[in-house]
């Protein structure tokens, strides 16, 4: 009560000075999520400025939150919108953003007056545990408890169980696959809880035979590649207008051919390790299935004889009715597929049962407005001449269908961390009923 109390501007001082004492970790805490998670340097520090961004964008809505003034149909009345703390919310975050995905959770969570709970992935404890620190650390700086930002460790299926089936928990934020994120749904909403699903993803981007080529390749080349193909984002499906085909497929395989392996620390280095054993074995696995299925590698496809969790970027040449086209495999493995008309790769890009992000290549306005609208992708991301990757925090983050429809980070997302509360104001000493109803009692009557 003490944090929900406080007046939500106070709140979001506290994210401020959470977001300054991240900027002083910045370099540090991004070489730790690069040594613990696998992602080069670069994209390490990116990510803790992801944290830094949204406590901005926090701190600055902690003064604008707002409910409507609503106009009543009844003299002297007013009705009046609400928005009050949620209470507790739980946060169970992946290995592939071990620091980004608490912070847009946590930052509006915490200006939204609510405490938290959050489980990081077992496999990146040391990141966890550096953040942890870092919050509590300006918590109790201010005379506040470290425990309004607690955290716990240990696995899914011994803590996270604990976590999803607490009914003290009002929102359960979960970021994670479609096969647990089905199984948090139905255990938090059985009790009527709140939940925010960040699951699946098997991104497409369609280049159309207008398009930037050069810009569309430096695109699919990092949406495909960059943080080995682990982002929730990252680029799985690359549909190519059948007469520029051969050309860009040829342009984007070389290109895969000059990228090296290398230490995620060292300067320069684009491709890292995947995560760990787990990420290779289902690299190899579903390699093995593609090839069932008749796909072709046309590069990569192979283990790196390096020591650590090393494997090739690989791009596969296959019929897009192949079952595995609609599966996810979280590791850079790249199908490229054909189209001739902008209505085929629509329904191509919708086919599948994820719906996180998407991008098209144009400089047709006609292709951008049927893409982006109510016949166009759908998914939750849908970006144009930008590729499938690097979500910036302004915007509500989250897709649909089998990704969970759920909303982080900016826009209105905030709305899902607090109760709204409808309110009906009689300033009169008169007592009119709505929609004109009498309902008199001997000579007094309430209409």
């Amino acid at each position: 009560s003490q944090w929900a109390n406080m007046p939500a501007p106070a709140r979001g001082e506290i994210v401020r000075q959470i977001g300054v004492a991240l900027r002083e970790k910045l370099e540090p805490l991004g070489a730790l999520i690069s040594l613990e998670m696998g992602k080069i340097k670069p994209e390490g520090i990116g990510e803790v400025q992801e944290f830094v961004d949204i406590c901005d964008l926090a701190t600055g809505l902690s003064r604008s939150i707002s409910g409507q003034i609503i106009p009543s149909e009844r003299p002297g009345h007013t009705l009046l919108e609400m928005w009050n703390p949620l209470g507790k919310v739980g946060i169970i975050s992946a290995f592939n953003f071990p620091c980004a995905v608490y912070g847009w959770n946590l930052a509006i969570s915490m200006i939204a007056g609510n405490v938290n709970v959050w489980k990081g992935a077992s496999s990146v404890s040391l990141v966890t545990i550096a953040c942890t620190k870092i919050v509590a650390g300006v918590l109790e700086a201010n005379g506040l408890p470290g425990a309004i930002c607690a955290t716990v460790l240990g696995s899914g299926r011994t803590i996270g169980e604990k976590l999803i089936n607490d009914k003290r928990i009002n929102l359960m934020s979960f970021t994670g696959s479609t096969e647990v994120g089905r199984r948090v749904s139905e255990i938090v909403h059985k009790r009527f809880g709140r939940t925010i699903l960040e699951l699946g993803g098997n991104n497409a981007t369609v280049v159309m035979p207008d398009s930037d080529l050069d810009l569309a390749l430096r695109a699919s080349l990092f949406g495909a590649v960059g943080t080995a193909g682990q982002r929730c984002t990252s680029l799985r499906r690359l549909y190519l207008h059948s007469s520029q085909y051969d050309d860009f497929v040829a342009k984007l395989v070389a290109a895969y051919k000059s990228i090296q392996p290398g230490s995620p620390l060292e300067e320069g280095t684009l491709l890292g390790p995947v995560h760990n054993a787990s990420q290779v074995k289902e690299f190899t696995e579903g390699l093995a299935e593609i090839k069932k299925q008749g796909g072709k590698v046309l590069v990569g496809g192979e283990v790196y004889d390096k020591e650590g969790f090393y494997v090739q970027p690989t791009i596969i040449e296959i019929d897009p009715k192949a079952p595995i086209v609609q599966r996810e495999l979280f590791v850079p493995i790249l199908y490229v597929l054909k189209f001739d008309t902008l209505e085929e790769a629509i329904a191509a890009n919708n086919s599948v049962p994820q719906g996180l992000s998407s991008s098209i290549f144009t400089t047709d306005m006609k292709n951008v407005f049927k893409w982006i609208g109510p016949s166009g992708s759908d998914t939750g991301l849908v970006n144009v001449n930008v590729g499938t990757s690097g979500a910036e925090i302004g915007g509500a983050f989250g897709g649909e269908k089998d990704t969970g429809g759920g909303r982080e980070s900016g826009s209105d997302a905030w709305k899902q961390y607090m109760r709204r509360s409808t309110c009906t104001v009689n300033f009169s000493t008169e007592l009119p009923l709505a929609q004109g109803i009498s309902f008199g009692v001997g000579g007094d009557a309430a209409e």
